[in-house]
């Protein structure tokens, strides 16, 4: 449990920097071929590592059946999903505005683990529910009127896309802890096998909408593999070894490090009080987990 603990604070501070990577350095890039490009060189950063450290003897491709194996297409195509709404949501709006509403993954997430799982639900986690939701709230927050914000949070794209994005991470988090612990597919062959599956289902899309600076970016691209090809060891890590219920709550404190990467360093408007909407969804999700 402690070292699964470590693993996620990990991973959240590398997604964190990497979120303010993505709005910094690829803006002007087709969300799926910039998922495409990360996600290759990812596969060339790691593909030592897997092949290396993976007990390939461990793994039982009999034992896998149509339930199992649509356990992992679907951990795949939601996460492709969810990052590429994700890079839409930050395209059209600041990353302290969108990051604290799509960092609300764990609000999915319990649900989910009570269905499917059965996953607990004490009264302090309601309360790290209602809190988070309250980020929602501060992160919108505009003198005007009690409802303003969550009206302004309904019409905003962003915020839409932000939060459907959130959606589809849940699902994934969930798929990723089954795929890991109940299918007990190494992690080491499981990063893999999310980094090429999540790039092949893109594939097409990227092909239809090619970058246009690939040689130009090439080592700020492979700087932005490597970031990816070790988040996903970390976020791997602390799903092998934690319910996904806090692992995910965990890993997505990675909002108030890109919240405060997006204030400071790229000047982004009402830094304040997106800082409070961060801290909230932080301190919510962190009520969840407990």
């Amino acid at each position: 449990m402690d070292s699964g603990i470590g693993f996620a604070i990990a991973a959240a501070f590398v997604w964190g920097f990497y979120i303010y990577v993505l709005k910094r350095s690829f803006s002007g890039y087709p969300p799926a071929a910039l998922t495409v490009l990360l996600n290759t060189f990812a596969i060339a950063w790691y593909l030592p590592i897997a092949l290396t450290r993976t007990e390939f003897s461990d793994v039982v491709l009999e034992s896998f059946d149509l339930v199992d194996l649509a356990v992992v297409a679907v951990t795949i195509l939601t996460t492709a999903l969810a990052f590429v709404l994700f890079l839409r949501a930050i395209a059209e709006g600041d990353v302290s505005y969108v990051t604290p509403i799509n960092k609300l993954v764990p609000l999915f997430v319990l649900p989910l683990e009570i269905l499917f799982l059965g996953q607990f639900l004490t009264l302090l986690q309601v309360f790290g529910v209602v809190v988070a939701t309250g980020a929602v709230y501060v992160a919108n927050y505009d003198p005007g009127g009690l409802f303003r914000p969550f009206v302004k949070a309904a019409r905003s794209r962003p915020a839409q896309l932000a939060l459907l994005s959130a959606m589809c991470y849940a699902v994934s988090d969930l798929g990723k802890r089954v795929s890991l612990q109940e299918l007990a597919i190494p992690g080491t062959l499981w990063v893999p096998i999310l980094l090429v599956g999540v790039a092949i289902v893109l594939l097409p899309s990227a092909v239809r909408n090619p970058p246009t600076a690939v040689r130009a970016d090439f080592s700020k691209l492979a700087a932005g593999g490597a970031l990816v090809a070790f988040g996903e060891h970390a976020t791997t890590l602390a799903f092998a070894a934690l319910p996904a219920s806090i692992a995910s709550p965990i890993i997505n404190t990675q909002a108030i490090v890109a919240v405060v990467l997006g204030g400071v360093l790229l000047g982004e408007r009402h830094f304040r009080i997106r800082l409070v909407a961060a801290a909230l969804a932080v301190a919510g999700v962190s009520l969840i987990a407990m």
